[in-house]
């Protein structure tokens, strides 16, 4: 039985509905998981500011029981610890997990160039800390660097065709890339670059 033209067409539209329909589905989930995606590798970042933030306290009374005097540095790495903590956007996060890990920094250079404190340099716990501050750190750029790269999948596919033509029907918008902020940039200023004796 032979089907009639009309018949053909209806069918013939139908699979082109069917396969546009398909291709805006497959493309507004894949925005949809690319999105999430995006998310997901910035809450490791600020995952990996908080174990640097836990670990503060630790350092903290490491050094002060070695030390037995509160630093500017210490104050500085807690101070930016708690605007951290009190942080409410992704940029502000940021830029104190980037003043908290200036502070570690600072602190770690003091110590390790001073004379004056040979008991903390060889304290097991402070070097313990040190080397778990700096892999923290390490990871921080790791997780910044997928953020990064999720946010330029996620952009290709906002501006590419047809993506762009879904993206702009549903309403999904380029994304910024990770900006350093500016105490990022700056080399930060160690004042005497000795703890109190």
């Amino acid at each position: 039985m032979a089907l009639s033209k009309p018949v053909i067409v209806l069918i013939a539209v139908a699979l082109v509905v069917l396969i546009i329909a398909g291709t805006i589905i497959g493309l507004y989930n894949g925005f949809v998981a690319m999105d999430q995606s995006i998310s997901a590798k910035w809450s490791e970042v600020e995952n990996q500011y908080q174990r640097q933030a836990d670990l503060i306290p630790n350092l903290v009374s490491t050094v002060s029981s070695a030390v037995t005097v509160e630093t500017r540095l210490i104050n500085d790495v807690t101070q930016a610890r708690s605007r951290w903590q009190d942080s409410a956007t992704l940029f502000d996060k940021d830029k104190a997990g980037v003043d908290m890990a200036n502070g570690i920094a600072n602190l770690i250079t003091a110590v390790a160039t001073s004379e004056n404190y040979p008991v903390l340099q060889a304290n097991k716990q402070f070097t313990t800390l040190m080397d778990e501050l700096t892999g923290t750190q390490n990871r921080i750029s790791v997780a910044r660097g997928r953020y990064i790269d999720a946010i330029r999948a996620y952009n290709v596919g906002v501006k590419s065709f047809p993506g762009n033509l879904v993206a702009g029907m549903f309403g999904f918008a380029e994304k910024e890339y990770y900006q350093a902020s500016v105490s990022a940039l700056q080399t930060p200023s160690l004042g005497s670059g000795t703890l109190p004796g």
